[in-house]
């Protein structure tokens, strides 16, 4: 045989024997050898009690933000409006604490309570640096790339412990606090449940979580105002809550009153959370999934008979 035969015969051997190689793209995730994509893990898999508990919390949260809308100038609660967002303040507190030891209770390991711990401090740290300084809140775009990475349920357990933390941190405790923890529950689990978790990366997905990002930040904005707009009702002022009035024109009070307070503030922690996520969220995306690869969450603990015993 030929050199130029045996060259031939040796590259068609290797190609027939040699294992395919795992591939990635920019707009997929990890593919195994088989072709298939990777799942990518999750701190926390909701299970049905999670799930129920989670639903039943939140639709209580709405009725606690949306209360001034929902309540006519004739019922009790117009009635008792000085006391409603403190008496819904309590109920928050008690029931966001139990929809966090309802999802820990279902799959929260040691890992991920370590992961949490980190990130939460992390976010806790980040809030006070823009403080008072029109919009400038970093953390927000860190509670986006986390609770895109590890999923829905961890992502509203640490938007509910990193705001209960920065409150600490901060000193802004107040009938307020709670109002903050649940929104950002719900602003970290939206971007869990963002789609293309497995395959979509690379620039398609920052794009999305900044969409995301600045849209949930106004959304946030927007909610937080609803949990602070009825302790003006003592003001004399044509866009502060009146028990008394219809809700069309505590409507239109109301969104004059986010045009005149918050709307500047909105737009800058949606800028500065869209920023930060085209400029350090490819980064940090890939530190958090590597870390949830070697954390190995879902992984099963087995032990093995010792020898003697498979003897």
């Amino acid at each position: 045989m030929t050199p130029a035969r045996k060259n031939s015969a040796w590259k068609d051997l290797t190609s027939k024997t040699s294992t395919p190689k795992t591939s990635t793209s920019k707009t997929s995730a990890r593919i195994d050898s088989a072709g298939t994509a990777v799942r990518q893990a999750r701190a926390v898999r909701l299970g049905p009690r999670s799930l129920l508990a989670l639903a039943l919390v939140s639709a209580v949260g709405a009725v606690a933000f949306c209360w001034p809308f929902l309540a006519p100038p004739t019922s009790q609660v117009s009635a008792h409006a000085k006391d409603a967002p403190w008496l819904f303040a309590g109920l928050l507190v008690l029931l966001v604490a139990v929809v966090a030891a309802t999802i820990s209770e279902s799959g929260l390991g040691p890992k991920a309570v370590a992961m949490l711990g980190v990130l939460a401090a992390t976010g806790a740290a980040l809030r006070p640096i823009g403080a008072g300084t029109a919009g400038i809140e970093p953390m927000f775009f860190l509670m986006v790339l986390s609770g895109r990475v590890l999923g829905p349920g961890f992502g509203f357990v640490l938007g509910s412990v990193t705001m209960f933390a920065s409150a600490l941190l901060t000193g802004g405790v107040g009938p307020w606090m709670p109002f903050q923890m649940l929104a950002m529950g719900w602003f970290a689990m939206g971007a869990g449940l963002l789609p293309g978790p497995d395959r979509l990366r690379g620039r398609t997905e920052r794009a999305l979580l900044a969409a995301y990002g600045f849209l949930a930040a106004f959304a946030y904005g927007t909610v937080m105002n609803l949990a602070g707009w009825p302790f003006m009702q003592e003001n004399a002022s044509n866009i502060a809550f009146d028990p008394d009035a219809a809700v069309p024109a505590n409507l239109a009070r109301f969104l004059a009153f986010c045009l005149a307070t918050s709307l500047g503030w909105d737009l800058g922690r949606a800028l500065v959370t869209v920023v930060l996520t085209f400029l350090a969220g490819p980064a940090i995306l890939r530190a958090l999934r590597r870390a949830t690869r070697r954390a190995a969450f879902e992984a099963q603990v087995t032990f093995d008979a010792p020898l003697e015993v498979r003897r």
